[in-house]
């Protein structure tokens, strides 16, 4: 993944070929922020002003910078995937909910 991460907050980098520039978006929050930059460092600083900005203005507005996240949501499955998870669910003693979270942490981790 392409992350950059400063003082807590994370940013999806991309190549922008029309620019010729780097392209971050800052995630995880109630509104948009991005910011651009040719190299690395330019990115870091800008990501740092972009941030800036946009807790400025959440707090003069008195607006929440995080998105908040309820801890659940709803995943769509095949039937037969479905029947698989609850099958080794059930032999390893666990809920498919549990089971889930299991792969979701492993897949954040790795």
């Amino acid at each position: 993944m392409n992350i950059m991460s400063i003082d807590g907050y994370n940013a999806r980098i991309e190549f922008d070929p029309e620019l010729d520039l780097f392209r971050g978006e800052i995630l995880g929050l109630n509104g948009g922020a991005d910011f651009y930059g040719k190299d690395p460092g330019d990115l870091r600083t800008e990501f740092k002003k972009s941030l800036e900005v946009f807790l400025a203005v959440c707090k003069e507005k008195g607006i929440e910078p995080h998105r908040h996240f309820s801890g659940r949501f709803n995943l769509r499955i095949s039937p037969e995937l479905h029947e698989q998870l609850a099958i080794v669910a059930e032999a390893e003693g666990k809920s498919i909910n549990a089971l889930a979270q299991e792969a979701l942490r492993e897949r954040i981790a790795g």
